[in-house]
């Protein structure tokens, strides 16, 4: 899975509803609530399942990139706060005893030494064969990352991720090495 949080300040009904890595890395456990989209939704309540794992994602931000792992630890279950009008992500038309709105709990596993830039990610997708910085990434790591919804269906804050694709992010934030892919992408558009 990759679960999408606004790391920067934003203000929703007089609430910050910023939540970094940091937070997450401090709680240890959150809960996924606000998500206000049916389809996302719709991952929450019925294919999460306890042990999944996650990428956990800046979004919203200069820099947007995945900077952390997560795992699902309790499946979906309403979310209350859509029944709160005090809360940033009330919602009056969902009921109680019909609820619209769904969460699960995530737990913080650890941060990726190297944040993975959604422009990496990008930049791979066009890409026929693995650059030779990254020897570590298979054709099939590639392939994968291609297809990845966060590249096709950007906005969606929940999303599902293929094995491969969870696993080829996980060697780009530990091993690294990509830097120059995107230092010399930027020269050349400078120089342009």
């Amino acid at each position: 899975w990759l679960v999408k949080a606004e790391p920067d300040s934003r203000i929703v009904n007089g609430h910050d509803v910023a939540f970094s890595i940091d937070h997450f890395e401090k709680g240890k456990v959150t809960s996924w609530e606000g998500v206000r989209n049916h389809q996302a939704k719709n991952y929450l309540k019925n294919q999460m399942k306890v042990g999944h794992k996650a990428l956990f994602y800046a979004s919203n931000t200069k820099i947007p990139g995945v900077s952390g792992l997560a795992k699902i630890i309790k499946e979906g279950y309403p979310d209350h706060n859509a029944w709160d009008p005090k809360h940033p992500y009330y919602d009056s038309k969902t009921k109680k005893d019909d609820p619209t709105w769904f969460m699960c709990d995530l737990e913080f596993v650890s941060r990726l030494p190297h944040f993975v830039p959604l422009k990496l990610l990008q930049h791979l997708s066009t890409l026929s064969v693995p650059p030779s910085c990254t020897p570590y990434l298979k054709q099939s790591d590639i392939d994968g990352i291609k297809k990845m919804a966060l590249l096709n269906r950007g906005r969606l804050s929940v999303q599902p991720v293929e094995e491969i694709v969870y696993d080829a992010v996980v060697k780009l934030g530990t091993e690294g090495g990509w830097e120059e892919l995107l230092a010399t992408k930027g020269k050349a558009k400078r120089e342009k």
